[in-house]
């Protein structure tokens, strides 16, 4: 999924103690050992299409990569598994049909689908038993990830309870607060993804361990993050919205406030040797 997301954050559990240290582990609050984020490297962000890094166009080495759930970690690389936690992915469309109760309906009782990604509904995580029916599938996702072989998960849509108001904020900071739990008893640390107004709570009651963030140089809020997170987020910025906002990409890597793995990648996040492929990293 990419889009900058907003969110209104509220209040929820699970505390997690930071590291900044290259390599050195996070806890969690059981004790468990999470392999942190490096705090410097090659970052890569392949969710159209994963890539090994070498001749053909692309990085030649890479340190950090997020991947879709669906495709394997790059070894020797600290390895980001994309879950989309809040509303579902194309290719499991008839799965969350079978389970009605899971997503949000319209006044005239249809799936509401998002405008700006057609092909995705709307889960609806307003309650307990609306909550325990989607960990019933988003769940396993987490726990495949871990037995992949990944590092961390990056949970996406954390903003779509402040998009569709009909959806309980509280219950959606519950399932998020889930996800988290799974991923740490997983040996996973997890990520918010963007939504720049939850960054405080998201690390400090929720205990997401790293932020996953696309377009904050556009949109001048690489600080809420960096601030929060310090050296434990990665940055991915767009050339459409970078022209948008009259930024040129170096111009985004000589802010003090941007993330230390800072890359530019094309909308599409296609692999090299698709057209329109593109990748700057500072």
């Amino acid at each position: 999924m990419i889009r900058a997301l907003r969110l209104l954050a509220a209040g929820a559990v699970l505390v997690l103690a930071a590291c900044g240290a290259n390599d050195a582990p996070a806890l969690d609050p059981e004790g468990a050992g999470l392999r942190a984020l490096p705090s410097h490297g090659v970052f890569d962000y392949q969710l159209g299409g994963a890539y090994d890094p070498g001749p053909g166009g692309g990085p030649e080495r890479i340190d950090v990569v997020v991947r879709d759930a669906g495709e394997p970690p790059l070894p020797g690389a600290y390895s980001i598994c994309y879950v989309n936690g809040f509303q579902t992915q194309p290719d499991q469309a008839a799965l969350w049909q079978e389970r009605p109760e899971t997503l949000l309906h319209d006044d005239a009782g249809a799936p509401v689908h998002d405008p700006d990604w057609p092909d995705e509904m709307i889960l609806d995580p307003s309650s307990p038993a609306q909550r325990d029916r989607i960990l019933e599938i988003i769940g396993p996702e987490i726990r495949g990830c871990a037995d992949a072989g990944y590092d961390a998960v990056e949970i996406d849509n954390l903003d779509t309870a402040a998009r569709f108001p009909q959806i309980d904020q509280d219950g959606a900071l519950a399932l998020a607060a889930s996800y988290v739990g799974i991923a740490h008893e997983e040996g996973l640390a997890i990520g918010q993804k963007n939504a720049a107004e939850l960054s405080g709570r998201a690390q400090g009651e929720l205990g997401f361990d790293l932020a996953v963030v696309e377009e904050c140089g556009a949109y001048d809020e690489c600080a809420a993050y960096t601030d929060v997170y310090g050296d434990q987020v990665l940055q991915v910025e767009y050339p459409d919205s970078l022209a948008e906002a009259g930024l040129t990409f170096a111009q985004v890597c000589a802010r003090a406030d941007r993330a230390p793995m800072t890359i530019l990648r094309d909308r599409e996040l296609v692999a090299p040797a698709e057209p329109g492929y593109r990748y700057e990293a500072c």
